[in-house]
């Protein structure tokens, strides 16, 4: 039977699922004590808007006939008395500056009035974007022609010089009603327009199974969670949901405006503003136009959205409310006492756009998914832990008094006994035990899952924020493009326009140069790391020597410890050159758009920095010790240092530290120039305004805009660096991870700070950046896709090459004394340590000093008695051919249960597609009867008959 939306409308009242965009004008959109201000009455906007315009520039003609055009400032202006183009004459008296601040001290002492100079002059108008230039700047004429041609185009603009800084000058941005209407037309912005029932919803909870009816009363008894935020605190949020549909001026009627002040929320009135500034012409030419170039070319120096106010009250916000979206955010996101908290996603999608609120929630969701990754992790370090008395082969090598080893390197070093390394020994057990094999097939499967749920987490949030339907518009082409590429041109597929075209020779030409660039950066990496590999080399042997015993019997973690230390420090040197050298490539390729630029440039600093940060990690996990030779023959590099070789316990210890090391210092250093290094210029920035308002006996508090100016702008490369950040810590949480267990736990403990640091670093030491939108992560999943590929395989790798898992499993079954019991405990591994150890006549190497005597080493070689010395055993084979059988099994099954996972969990939930055609079902309906209802309404005043279908 078919139900109309009008009768669905009248059911029972629904309890409706939270969604985060704003339903309808009249919901509390903005915190209590802005409700007063911004309540204004819907009374039709001005058609003139030059009374309320502080114009900045007068055009001039000179008394000689040149033929060109002469602007000037406002400051300029009262030394020429020339004619003047009346559509240009400042129709508001200029302020003196005095008079200008008692104003501004005057307005900000009442919030009511113009909150923390959000406001023109009027303190009606709101400000939507900030330009920034100097009074010194040549490039007048430019400046002036564009903000001519952006009131033009609607918008309005007052000028106000800077209390700080007398070459400053800052022009306010206002987008009024009908200009706001008529792009949020043409950019398709989808706006609300009916209240939204669940009716499959209700329809779930009244008619669901018992056992849910129960499980929902018992879980409505247990305790509050914890880690969620109080309703209450959040009263921004309480909002009823609501369908939405793009924005149409002949359609007005369909949305509910009750206050056009909140309708269009401040991020979109930014956006709109922001699209009007990169199209607005400066000079005449097709590639003449958009601020991106006047930022290059020096004629403004900043442009960005204003903060809402200040992010500190002198009153609490439990008792008094939050006096702007930005406090709130302060309050409950930014502060390090809600560590525990989840974060208010819709908030930060609403104050800082998609694209931004997309990477918290990635970030809020990766953290989350390290819980179980780090708690199986420590599980398995304190099995290790627990175990490590009782381990057989930790044993052998602590009681191994008698047990003579070679002589580690040429020279003075004498041989040593095995029991000496007793510590060491246990060391390795921690990270190389019998649950190493199962946390790297966890880790795998993990990572899988990882991925799997966050397209889950991405579809909801795309649904909940109104992205489902929304398409990216066509990009505009980047001016470094149309300014090399404007002679050649070509129609658009797309929008039918002719623009610039790259020719595909030159494409190809530019691809090869930069790939060339990228090998080259590469092969420097690996010349650093053969230069690392070379002080190993030397520090080895000098450890191995030194007269203090204490350096002489721990001389592998003094070898291990000093190379990783200098490893670090030329991965962050050359970190800084990567970055340079990424850009110049990325701009010699010419991308065409800026998403693909930003994705050329996240592609080569991945690149390099992965390669930068893991290169000397691959060294040690699988050629360390592979290629050191055996006594009486070692191999040498350049015929003077010995190879290094690994310990008898193994080689996963040094992979072990240098993982560690590496990752903790990094992590202190990365978050230490994601606060400190903007901590440290915004507190220079103010001692700067200090000495200024000292020097100008201001004691007035500064506008918003001049506070705003004086923070940090946002990353040139916008979130690249954070994600890079990120995504490198993924590849060291599961590439490796079965040589370090304790990766998942240190990535979730600095993620727990990360997320804090970047929100307070957004709220409170950075510019608010432009609010853009996105529907996922871009590049970014592509590349941790291919992360997890790798971690596969890696870690089949290091379990068959670097650990002793192999070796041991194969005497167990093969060798050991329960050959024919099978394998049930750390007793069948009695005798590895003589077995994987081979001999050597240390009279051979040293002749007269030790004749007769015999040293161990490790390796399956014959003994110097057999018929043929030093070859290899055939328990070599076994071990290699086991070796070489776990990796193909390991990773055949990993990436079975990898791909089956993968099929099983879809990309989106089943209620949410159900939910979605059911929206789409009844927005058709709402329309219809909408528009019907319209028209009724229409002939109804015009006294003309009218009927219950369409005309």
């Amino acid at each position: 039977m078919h139900t109309s939306i009008s009768q669905i409308l009248k059911e029972k009242t629904l309890k409706s699922s939270r969604r985060s965009l704003p339903c309808l004008a009249q919901s509390q959109t903005h915190p209590q004590n802005l409700n007063h201000f911004l309540s204004v009455p819907l009374s039709p906007e001005p058609k003139t808007y030059s009374h309320s315009v502080s114009a900045s520039c007068t055009h001039i003609t000179p008394p000689t006939d040149t033929g060109q055009d002469v602007y000037m400032e406002e400051k300029e202006v009262g030394d020429f008395a020339p004619k003047t183009h009346e559509t240009h004459l400042v129709h508001q008296k200029p302020v003196p500056r005095g008079k200008l601040e008692a104003r501004t001290e005057s307005t900000q002492g009442n919030s009511l009035d113009n909150p923390s100079g959000l406001m023109f002059r009027d303190g009606k108008k709101r400000i939507d974007y900030i330009l920034v230039y100097k009074k010194s700047s040549p490039q007048v004429e430019k400046r002036c022609t564009f903000e001519r041609n952006l009131r033009a185009e609607g918008l309005m603009l007052e000028k106000e010089p800077s209390l700080t800084n007398g070459d400053i000058m800052f022009v306010k941005i206002h987008a009024p009603w009908d200009t706001l209407c008529k792009y949020a037309e043409q950019m398709n912005i989808r706006m609300p327009f009916r209240k939204k029932c669940y009716f499959t919803d209700w329809k779930k909870k009244t008619m669901g199974s018992q056992f849910q009816l129960r499980f929902r009363q018992l879980k409505s008894w247990l305790p509050r969670n914890p880690m969620k935020l109080d309703k209450e605190a959040l009263p921004d949020l309480e909002e009823t949901d609501c369908y939405t549909a793009p924005f149409s001026r002949a359609r007005v009627h369909h949305f509910t405006i009750n206050n056009r002040e909140t309708f269009f929320s401040n991020s979109t009135r930014s956006r709109i503003v922001h699209h009007v500034l990169q199209r607005t012409k400066y000079e005449d030419g097709k590639s003449k136009m958009g601020i991106n170039r006047l930022l290059g070319n020096g004629t403004y120096e900043a442009a960005f959205p204003p903060h809402e106010g200040s992010y500190k009250s002198r009153h609490p916000i439990k008792t008094h409310g939050a006096q702007n979206h930005r406090h709130l955010l302060y309050e409950r996101w930014a502060r390090w006492g809600i560590w525990y908290k989840y974060q208010p996603l819709d908030l930060i999608r609403r104050y800082f756009g998609e694209k931004i609120g997309l990477y918290f929630a990635w970030l809020g969701w990766y953290t989350g998914m390290l819980i179980p990754a780090a708690l199986v992790g420590l599980f398995v370090f304190l099995y290790g832990l627990f175990t490590m008395d009782s381990s057989q082969v930790s044993k052998e090598i602590c009681e191994a008094n008698t047990t003579i080893m070679c002589p580690m390197c040429e020279g003075n070093c004498s041989s040593w006994t095995l029991s000496d390394s007793c510590v060491y020994a246990k060391v390795t057990h921690l990270f190389d035990n019998g649950g190493t094999v199962f946390f790297a097939i966890f880790m795998a499967i993990w990572a899988t899952v990882f991925l799997e749920f966050w397209k889950r987490r991405r579809a909801e949030l795309t649904y909940d924020w109104d992205l489902i339907d929304w398409e990216e518009e066509e990009e505009e082409l980047r001016p470094q493009f149309e300014a090399k590429y404007s002679r050649k041109e070509r129609v658009n597929p797309i929008s039918g326009k002719p623009e610039p075209f790259q020719p595909f020779t030159d494409k190809l030409s530019r691809l090869m140069v930069s790939v060339s660039g990228i090998f080259f950066m590469i092969s420097l990496v690996l010349t650093a790391v053969f230069a690392v590999v070379v002080f190993r080399l030397i520090a080895m042997e000098k450890f191995a020597s030194f007269q203090w015993e204490f350096v002489k019997k721990n001389w592998q973690f003094a070898t291990s410890g000093t190379g990783v230390c200098i490893n670090f420090m030329i991965i962050m040197s050359l970190n800084v050159v990567y970055e340079k050298v990424a850009y110049l490539l990325t701009n010699l390729e010419h991308p065409r758009t800026e998403s693909e630029w930003e994705n050329s440039f996240a592609l080569k600093m991945f690149l390099f920095q992965f390669v930068n940060l893991n290169s000397s990690t691959f060294y040690i996990a699988f050629f360390l010790g592979r290629f050191a030779g055996r006594p009486g023959d070692y191999n040498k590099l350049f015929n003077r240092w010995r190879m290094e070789e690994c310990h008898p316990s193994g080689c996963l210890i040094d992979l072990c530290l240098q993982m560690g090391v590496i990752m903790v210092l990094k992590q202190i250093w990365n978050n230490f120039m994601e606060l400190g290094y903007p901590l440290l210029q915004n507190w220079w920035s103010r001692r700067k305004m200090k000495r200024a308002g000292e020097q100008n006996n201001s004691k007035e508090e500064l506008p918003q805009w001049d506070r705003d100016w004086n923070l940090q702008p946002m990353n040139a490369h916008g979130l690249v660096d954070e994600y890079l950040e990120m995504v490198l810590q993924f590849g060291f949480t599961t590439i490796f991870v079965a040589a370090f267990p304790l990766a998942p736990l240190l990535a979730l403990l600095n993620n727990i700070i990360e997320i804090r640091l970047d929100a307070y670093k957004f709220v409170t030491q950075w510019r608010r950046p432009m609010p853009a939108r996105a529907t996922d992560i871009g590049i970014w999943h592509g590349i941790l896709e291919g992360i997890g590929v790798v971690a596969v395989i890696t870690n089949a790798f290091v379990i068959a090459i670097t650990s002793d898992y192999i070796p041991r499993f194969v005497y167990a079954f093969k060798y050991g004394p329960c050959v024919d019991k099978g394998y049930r405990h750390e007793k069948c591994l009695r005798g590895y340590l003589n077995n994987s150890l081979s001999v050597f006549e240390m009279g051979e190497l040293r002749n007269g000093t030790y004749q007769n005597r015999y040293c161990r080493y490790r390796d399956y070689r014959a003994p110097p008695w057999s018929p043929e010395p030093y070859d290899f055993t055939l328990q070599f084979w076994h071990v290699l051919a086991a070796r070489l059988a776990f990796i193909i099994v390991f990773e055949h099954l990993v990436f079975g249960i990898k791909t089956f996972i993968a099929h099983m969990i879809p990309d989106m939930p089943k209620d949410l597609c159900d939910r979605m055609r059911r929206e789409k079902y009844l927005m058709q309906e709402m329309v219809y009867e909408a528009e019907l209802e319209h028209l009724q309404k229409e002939r109804k005043k015009n006294g003309k008959r009218y009927h219950h279908e369409w005309p």
